[in-house]
């Protein structure tokens, strides 16, 4: 199925630190309790303005579904003494990521190691 492949590929890149060819969408959006952040381009501005935080994480996955033209999967984020459990709904076009929606919690203050650089 299309969408498991694609969602596998997300993964795997992430974990080479491959981002630069992650299987996204130009308009690509990624909704987040951070924010939105509209655009392929933009997407990866930020990513490569926060290195240290979007690389090195090994992923856990707890659970999935895949459909033909969405996804969910529910993981965990490790990297070092820094844990992260989200679930993501991904919805595709194109054969490509088009959208992700992501659900975590984040409790208190965001630490100022963790705080992710937005570019102007």
């Amino acid at each position: 199925m299309q969408s498991e492949t694609l969602v596998k590929q997300w993964f795997q890149y992430w974990e080479n630190g491959d981002f630069q060819n992650l299987p996204i969408a130009e308009d690509f959006s990624h909704t987040s309790p951070y924010g939105i952040i509209s655009g392929k381009e933009s997407y990866l501005d930020i990513v490569r303005m926060n290195r240290d935080k979007f690389l090195g994480h090994v992923f856990q996955i707890h659970d999935a579904i895949y459909l033909k033209d969405h996804a969910c999967v529910r993981y965990s984020a490790i990297k070092d003494d820094f844990r992260l459990d989200v679930s993501e709904w991904y919805y595709f076009k194109d054969g490509l990521i088009h959208k992700i929606i992501a659900y975590y919690n984040i409790e208190g203050e965001i630490s100022a190691e963790r705080k992710l650089e937005i570019p102007e």
